[in-house]
């Protein structure tokens, strides 16, 4: 069976070629695949001829035959996603630790791409018609909400609300030592510096292609020796939250890389192999295998509707476990 669908050109889309078109709508479906579609006669432009050279505007109405299944698409790997958000342009994910956002290298699966396929495959009639669209991500060893788009739209509009700084992100993370002071702010220029095999974020003055960023922070309570705040990131770094803490000699409890005050451990000169990084316990005390930070809430508006929406993540319960030993350690000491 055929199946046949009809695309609405929006005023954001006003000029865009028809090839340029379907490839943003049908992001699962090849440059080569449009045109063979179009050869076939399976496009039409106000159900007329579709010349793929021919100009778009808003209100246009593309029809589309799709004669062959899409051959881009993430390989579809079912699992147990936890979903905190779903409507028919985004999902919001509750990440578990462990997992990347995408393929990348030498893993191709086991990634939330090749989760999220197999979830979206289960909503069209057609595998593939939905493409996961990644606007932000978290780091492997990071746990919490991101959010993932499904149309062209969608992405469109989250980029730009995430580049303009209109998203705001909330982490609970657990730093080493007592932070003296209850809240404060972190604004160190991050940039790139080679360590070892691997390039790594600093906030050294040396550091290449180094950029503007500022982290709001704010101590929930001391645990123990450690201590456990509440991060608001206004800009996007990478690895940003692990490298300020660090910066300022409070390193994330069981960061890998990082330590105080611009310090990197010694592992990061080791080749460690991918999916056996987390075996190990890190942090004696606490009993973490990974760098303790997790994004708890995020606050947006949507993309499309514009309603604004408030997400929330408890606590995992590594992290957990982690602070409620640190508790009654100090109480038995």
């Amino acid at each position: 069976m055929v199946y046949s669908l009809e695309l609405i050109v929006e005023p954001y889309q006003s000029g865009a070629r028809v090839d340029a078109f379907l490839v943003q709508q049908l992001r699962n479906y090849s440059l080569w695949q449009i045109q063979r579609l179009a050869h076939w006669n399976a496009l039409t432009v106000n159900h007329q001829p579709a010349d793929l050279m021919r100009r778009l505007w808003p209100g246009n109405s593309v029809q589309v035959k799709l004669l062959e299944p899409p051959e881009t698409l993430y390989d579809p790997e079912p699992f147990p996603l936890h979903i905190v958000y779903e409507d028919a342009w985004i999902v919001v994910v509750d990440k578990p630790v462990g997992v990347i956002a995408h393929p990348t290298g030498n893993m191709q699966s086991g990634t939330l791409c090749n989760f999220l396929q197999a979830h979206f495959d289960q909503q069209t009639p057609i595998k593939g018609l939905l493409r996961p669209g990644i606007v932000h991500r978290l780091d492997r060893e990071t746990t919490g909400l991101i959010i993932v788009a499904k149309t062209h739209q969608a992405h469109r509009n989250l980029v730009d609300s995430f580049e303009h700084s209109r998203v705001s992100k909330t982490y609970i993370a657990l730093v080493e030592g007592n932070l003296k002071e209850s809240a404060g702010t972190i604004d160190l220029p991050i940039g790139q510096d080679h360590f070892g095999s691997k390039v790594l974020m600093s906030t050294r003055a040396n550091t290449k292609n180094a950029k503007l960023a500022k982290t709001h922070w704010e101590r929930l309570r001391n645990v123990g020796d450690y201590s456990l705040v509440m991060a608001r990131p206004v800009t996007g770094r990478n690895h940003q939250i692990r490298v300020h803490f660090a910066a300022i000699g409070h390193p994330l409890a069981g960061d890998e890389f990082y330590g105080p005050r611009g310090q990197f451990k010694t592992a990061s000169r080791q080749t460690l192999e991918e999916g056996r990084r987390m075996k190990e316990i890190r942090c004696e005390k606490t009993g973490l295998k990974r760098h303790a930070l997790h994004a708890a809430r995020i606050e947006f508006a949507h993309p499309i509707t514009g309603v604004w929406l408030q997400l929330t993540s408890n606590l995992p319960a590594d992290m957990l476990a982690a602070v409620l030993s640190l508790e009654s350690q100090s109480s038995n000491s």
